[in-house]
């Protein structure tokens, strides 16, 4: 009886450290890499046969770059 309640005793400490806390839990982020396509919306001028084009990403050299958005001529 005795050294089932030692080795309790003796367990006891290291069940209590095993119990995670929220000060041990870890932050997962998941970042899949790549951004949602932007819908464009295309607003025409029809005085200075302009377009507006939104900012949007694109591809450059295996980068993707922000794109401001700009006027583009038609």
């Amino acid at each position: 009886m005795k050294k089932i309640i030692a080795g309790t005793l003796l367990a006891l400490p290291l069940a209590i450290a095993s119990i995670p806390t929220q000060a041990s839990a870890l932050e997962i982020r998941v970042d899949p890499g790549f951004h949602r396509p932007v819908q464009r919306e295309v607003i025409a001028s029809r005085y200075d046969r302009r377009r507006w084009v939104p900012a949007h990403w694109e591809r450059r050299n295996g980068r993707r770059v922000w794109i401001r958005g700009h006027y583009v001529r038609y």
